[in-house]
């Protein structure tokens, strides 16, 4: 039998089993992981990154929809106007309001056009904030979904702030009093990415891809090269695997082995169930409590200590005449 005939035998199971209402989708969920795991070891990171802009893949409004009971998408970001690279709502998950907001590409050349291929403009990233806003204001838990290439670096965004708009948010968010959740479903590119993903738990689909910059530019600066982008990519270590071994992510999120975009509802099931799963968890603590953990998590990312270097003040460290 093939994996990918055992893969359907376990969703026909896990069918079953919501049926007969047996106790038994974390096993099925932990086996059907290992059959995934088993077929996508020779995967190279160059083909992660291929998977990850497959022009198939799922989007965040395809996700939304798949996952949630009803939800409400919300427009604009009461400055500027709309845009529709990134999106946001209100939407119904397993009986819990949430508000969702996310990078949103096209399925299309004209869509792609409209969404300007999910790269958001200061007005993008202003909703967000606004709608992150209204999720504190309501108690609503808030989902993030990344898949951008990066933040739109147009004449246009640099004369509307998109530096600030990102800055802000990421200074924002950091401090939210509502939980956070973010998984990386697609590409995650650079500030473009991290100014939504400013999170208590961060999670990537199987195939996605997190890093501070695109194997082609980091080809073209660093190696000099953009024909290298394939050994680039293997370089950045941007893969889910990769970050979860450096604790950048908290989990990674199966897909099929031919990727999310052959089998939308089994990733969406599996979305779904991680979203709540974490949800209980860090409802389950003190807010403040939360809090203090998302901070000290961000502020730990590169972090360095030099054991042989000597404990000096800040400024005997730095300035001559300092004690």
């Amino acid at each position: 039998m093939t994996q990918r005939e055992l893969q359907k035998k376990i969703r026909e199971l896990k069918n079953l089993a919501a049926h007969h209402k047996l106790d038994i989708h974390e096993d099925l969920s932990r086996i059907a992981s290992k059959i995934e795991g088993s077929e996508s070891i020779d995967v190279t990171p160059w083909q992660r990154v291929e998977l990850a802009r497959h022009p198939n893949r799922p989007t965040t409004l395809e996700y939304i929809e798949k996952i949630s009971d009803e939800y409400l998408e919300l427009f604009g970001d009461r400055v500027f106007g709309d845009d529709p690279a990134m999106v946001g709502g209100i939407a119904r998950i397993g009986g819990v309001a949430f508000t969702f907001i996310g990078h949103q590409k096209g399925k299309n050349m004209k869509e792609n056009l409209r969404r300007n291929y999910g790269m958001a403009q200061p007005e993008g990233y202003r909703k967000a904030l606004r709608l992150a806003y209204q999720a504190e204001k309501f108690g609503r838990p808030i989902i993030t979904f990344v898949d951008t290439m990066g933040a739109f670096p147009g004449i246009s965004s640099e004369e509307r702030g998109i530096s600030e708009a990102i800055a802000r948010n990421l200074k924002e968010f950091s401090v939210l009093k509502t939980p956070i959740i973010t998984t990386v479903i697609g590409e995650g590119g650079s500030g473009g990415a991290i100014g939504i993903a400013v999170a208590d738990r961060v999670f990537m689909l199987e195939n996605a891809v997190y890093s501070v910059i695109s194997p082609e530019g980091c080809a073209s600066i660093l190696l000099r090269d953009a024909k290298k982008a394939q050994l680039a990519a293997g370089l950045m270590k941007m893969t889910a695997r990769d970050l979860l071994s450096f604790g950048i992510i908290d989990g990674i999120v199966a897909e099929p082995p031919a990727g999310a975009h052959t089998d939308l509802s089994f990733v969406a099931a599996r979305l779904k169930e991680n979203i709540l799963t974490h949800y209980k968890a860090l409802s389950s603590k003190k807010l403040e409590t939360v809090l203090k953990e998302r901070s000290r998590r961000w502020l730990s990312f590169g972090e360095f200590y030099d054991p042989e270097e000597k404990e000096e003040s800040f400024f005997k460290k730095f300035l001559p005449w300092g004690s």
